[in-house]
């Protein structure tokens, strides 16, 4: 053997025996000893107090899912007991966090490239009270030590397990005190069986086009108790055992069923990229007292509604360039007795997130309708009516206009395109409408329904309505058109009405500035025009439509008869929520009668006065002139005793009316009657009426 042999044999046996003094020394060594070294290091590193309060120890052991020659290279299996990490100096719980043992595989060879990788990392009883203030300091915020340079070494966590443990949040900001709960099930629960087995199929051919892998077991149920946004929180559910913190594309299992106030959800599905919080795909379930209660939890601005409940998919792609994006889909809901479908997405974006959406409904009911305009649910916008046979209406209460105001507010927080289709609207049993179509816009809280359009009685109303809440008063505009409203379709509880071939058309245009419907038409500005021709009123309609005062004035006029109606006219003008008729007639067989006066929609006050006028020698006894006075919910309607000033009486000529009729002229042209009686009429009233005779000329 050659010296040079004996050196190199010297010099291997030797590191050889260097390297197992060195596992020897590691093996054996006793790591507490370290403990304060490493409590200094990773407390200057946090810049609060680190501590391993129990025994640390290190095990070294192969990885069994290591390939290759490198499953014969042991790791270091670090375990850590009585973990505690220190609260910032303001906080009130004093620790920031606990936890009663950690464990973990640490790979040694990249350690010498200064990466950390760590396979998968067990949590035993963990613990953490997370605070944040008012100002927006959290606890959870550590102050780390700034060197100017960004760090050499690179963390690589795989995945966490954790069990029985506990978390407080206490969170001035969000007006939250919660503590959750969590703790074993036993025995994993299939996902399947919580989720459901269509959206685990779902799921499971996502998995087989190679979008995700087919998500784990539920292992851990929680509970919640507190409050959240001041509002009563309570809940339960379950999670998966590992999260997958580096597999993107690993679908850890969530599963909850909270409430929230009026608000209860409840959701099963998964959560994805749980790091970058990067998708949510979940089957949701929502339902409250009304959608209103939404926008302190959510931000979405929705309108008060009767109580509601949905179900359907909500997809949400968390970390889209633009903002997050939650998507509703295919989902199926309620609203009072109206039924919701479709499919709808709020994005979160600059300047403002934006709900956008498809929703259609095969029963609507006016009732759920009601609070868009300001009505409370479930409640009409009257009072009471005095039932007595001959009594004028005298509902109890006060104003009779929807009060209720628009949450102008909210509108400039975030921007909408909505469209609804319905094919039925229930109005009463007696009246469906149908074929509803509204497209709503926001934008920059301008309110736009353009169009608003459904059938009604055979006919059509289409509509246009904007409101303005950009500014610190309400401005608003409407624009109706209603077209062939058949009188049969629109009474048909009155025996007599289907007979006839009557119609009604009209137009409606009008302004105004306040923020409820009430201070809209106490300020309004407009036209509204209508035409009824070959029409019956009696007693009987007035009560049916509810028109107390309309059957008082029939009793007084006409007795019980039933009176048919050739034509009736308005033409009515609007001036600062004052509305004065410029034509106001109603041709009977019998009479003409002549409504003149004014209506006050701020003070909600009637002045009215309605004069008959008969049509020669006929079998019809003339009733002397009435008067409407006094508010919206109690009008008093009587008999003038005297003779009506030339306000009233001398009104009544056709031939004084002149050109206000012509404007109603338009109104005749929808109709589909072959001989419209508002035609005759109207030509009469556009003719001035013939001079006087000379003086000279009585006596020849």
């Amino acid at each position: 053997m050659t010296r040079t042999r004996k050196i190199a044999i010297g010099i291997v046996g030797g590191l050889a025996l260097l390297v197992a003094i060195l596992i020897v020394v590691i093996a054996t060594f006793d790591w507490n000893r370290v403990k304060p070294l490493i409590n200094e290091r990773a407390s200057a590193a946090i810049g609060r107090p680190f501590a391993i309060n129990g025994d640390l120890s290190i095990k070294w052991e192969r990885e069994p899912d290591e390939g290759g020659w490198r499953a014969w290279v042991p790791w270091p299996h670090v375990i850590a007991n009585d973990i505690s990490v220190g609260n910032a100096p303001w906080a009130k719980a004093p620790q920031f966090a606990t936890l009663k043992r950690g464990e973990f595989s640490l790979a040694p060879l990249p350690l010498l490239r200064q990466r950390v990788v760590i396979r998968r990392i067990q949590l035993t009883e963990p613990a953490a009270d997370l605070e944040r203030l008012a100002d927006g300091r959290a606890n959870w915020e550590f102050t780390l030590p700034e060197t100017g340079e960004p760090s050499p070494w690179v963390l690589d966590i795989n995945e966490i397990g954790f069990d029985k443990g506990r978390v407080g949040l206490v969170d001035e900001i969000l007006k939250a005190d919660l503590t959750v709960l969590v703790d074993p099930l036993g025995k994993p629960v299939p996902f399947a069986d919580v989720a459901g087995a269509s959206f685990a199929e779902e799921e499971g051919g996502a998995a087989q086009d190679g979008a995700a892998p087919v998500p784990r077991d539920y292992v851990f149920g929680w509970k919640v108790d507190g409050k959240y946004k001041g509002l009563a929180t309570k809940g339960e559910g379950k999670v998966g055992g590992m999260l997958a913190l580096q597999d993107a594309k690993q679908p850890f299992p969530v599963q909850a069923d909270v409430a929230i106030g009026g608000t209860r959800a409840a959701i099963a599905g998964t959560l994805t990229d749980p790091v970058n919080l990067g998708a949510l795909d979940l089957r949701l379930k929502l339902s409250g007292a009304s959608m209103a209660q939404l926008y302190p939890l959510t931000g979405v601005t929705l309108p008060d509604t009767p109580p509601y409940s949905t179900d359907g998919h909500l997809v949400a792609k968390l970390r889209n360039p633009g903002g997050a994006v939650f998507e509703y889909k295919n989902f199926n809901g309620k609203v009072g007795s109206s039924d919701l479908h479709g499919d709808i997405a709020f994005a979160l974006g600059m300047p403002r997130p934006k709900l956008t959406g498809k929703l259609s409904s095969k029963q609507l009911r006016m009732a759920d309708l009601g609070p868009l305009i300001g009505v409370p649910s479930g409640k009409a916008a009257g009072a009471e009516a005095d039932k007595a046979k001959d009594a004028p209406a005298k509902p109890k209460g006060g104003k009779v206009l929807p009060t209720q105001a628009f949450r102008t507010d909210r509108w400039r927080d975030m921007d909408a395109d909505v469209s609804l289709d319905a094919g039925r609207i229930v109005h009463d049993s007696k009246l469906p409408l149908s074929d509803l179509s509204v497209h709503l816009v926001l934008q920059d809280g301008k309110l736009g329904l353009e169009p608003l359009r459904f059938g009604m009685a055979g006919g059509s109303i289409n509509s246009k309505i904007h409101l303005d809440g950009s500014g610190e008063a309400l401005t608003g505009r409407v624009d109706l058109s209603a077209r062939r409203l058949r009188l049969k379709q629109l009474f048909p509880a009155t025996p007599s009405m289907q007979k006839t071939l009557g119609e009604l058309n009209g137009d409606l245009a009008i302004s105004g500035t306040g923020n409820s419907v009430a201070a809209l038409l106490g300020s309004a500005t407009g036209d509204v025009k209508m035409l009824v021709n070959d029409g019956v009123i009696s007693r009987g309609l007035m009560e049916i439509a509810g028109l107390n005062v309309g059957n008082y004035v029939m009793s007084k006029l006409f007795g019980d008869d039933e009176v048919k109606i050739n034509c009736g006219a308005a033409d009515l003008g609007m001036k600062s929520g004052v509305m004065t008729p410029r034509v106001f007639v109603f041709d009977t067989e019998n009479a003409l009668i002549s409504i003149t006066g004014t209506a006050d929609f701020k003070n909600e006050k009637l002045d009215m006065d309605i004069t008959p006028s008969s049509k020669g020698f006929r079998i019809f006894s003339l009733r002397s002139p009435l008067y409407v006075r006094g508010t919206f919910g109690s009008p008093d309607v009587g008999v003038h005793v005297l003779p009506l000033a030339a306000r009233g009486a001398g009104m009544v000529a056709l031939g004084v009316l002149l050109t206000p009729a012509a404007g109603l002229l338009a109104l005749i042209a929808p109709s589909t009657t072959d001989d419209n009686a508002c035609g005759p009429l109207l030509k009469q009233m556009r003719v001035p009426p013939k001079a006087p005779p000379p003086a000279s000329a009585k006596g020849k």
